[in-house]
């Protein structure tokens, strides 16, 4: 599953159907809402991954979400805590939080109360989706570590130690999923001083360039899929 898939995902009219339904607020506004934000959360997941501050709690929390049931996307949305899902936007977009949910507030014509509920009701299924994939290829390197378990895995075994051209860890992982994503947003910012010192904000930083992630997801809205 690469990004465009995962976005499909969450942009699939179970998805939009039922983050409607719970956050009550209309399908198109949803949809607004998503195309708005999606960007700078994928920036702050980017941002999660390369921090040698935050790498090791967003590994465990990917380990934690890939074991969530999502072969149902409706079923997964009717019963996700919206609460804990304010909670990863909070982590994901950090300082920005606030401004990135009022600037899709304002595009949605919704309140920022509304706004924040969709964000929270989006963020559990993106990291499920995202854990599931990162499970699925970390279990498929050669190199994972034996016996470490799933989230030596996702770190890499020792990644944070390695050269900064070398693709590994879970900085190496997320690059591969993205297949060269490009994703800017104020939240950069805030994560770029540990870039120049952490190997692992190299190695995320070799996904970027090649997709633009707002374009991708108008199109996909557009699309109706």
């Amino acid at each position: 599953m690469d990004l465009a898939s995962m976005m499909k995902t969450m942009l699939s009219s179970d998805s939009i159907a039922q983050m409607s339904q719970k956050t009550g607020t209309s399908t198109d506004q949803v949809k607004s809402v998503l195309l708005s934000a999606l960007p700078a959360m994928l920036n702050g997941v980017q941002g999660q991954a390369s921090n040698r501050e935050t790498v090791e709690g967003f590994a465990g929390a990917l380990d934690s979400h890939a074991k969530d049931d999502t072969s149902d996307v409706a079923a997964f949305l009717s019963n996700v805590d919206i609460q804990d899902g304010e909670k990863i936007v909070g982590h994901l977009l950090g300082g920005d939080t606030a401004a990135t949910t009022k600037a899709a507030a304002n595009k949605a014509g919704l309140s920022t109360a509304a706004t924040g509920s969709i964000l929270g009701a989006a963020a559990p299924l993106l990291m499920s989706l995202l854990g599931k994939q990162a499970a699925q290829t970390a279990q498929a390197q050669p190199s994972a570590p034996s016996g470490g378990g799933l989230l030596a895995s996702l770190l890499g075994g020792g990644a944070q130690q390695q050269a900064p051209s070398q693709q590994g860890g879970i900085g190496g992982l997320l690059g591969n999923l993205f297949g060269g994503a490009q994703q800017q947003s104020a939240g950069s910012a805030q994560q770029q001083p540990n870039a120049d010192v952490n190997p692992l904000g190299s190695m995320m930083g070799s996904m970027l360039g090649g997709v633009d992630v707002a374009s991708m997801l108008s199109g996909l809205l557009g699309s109706g899929k």
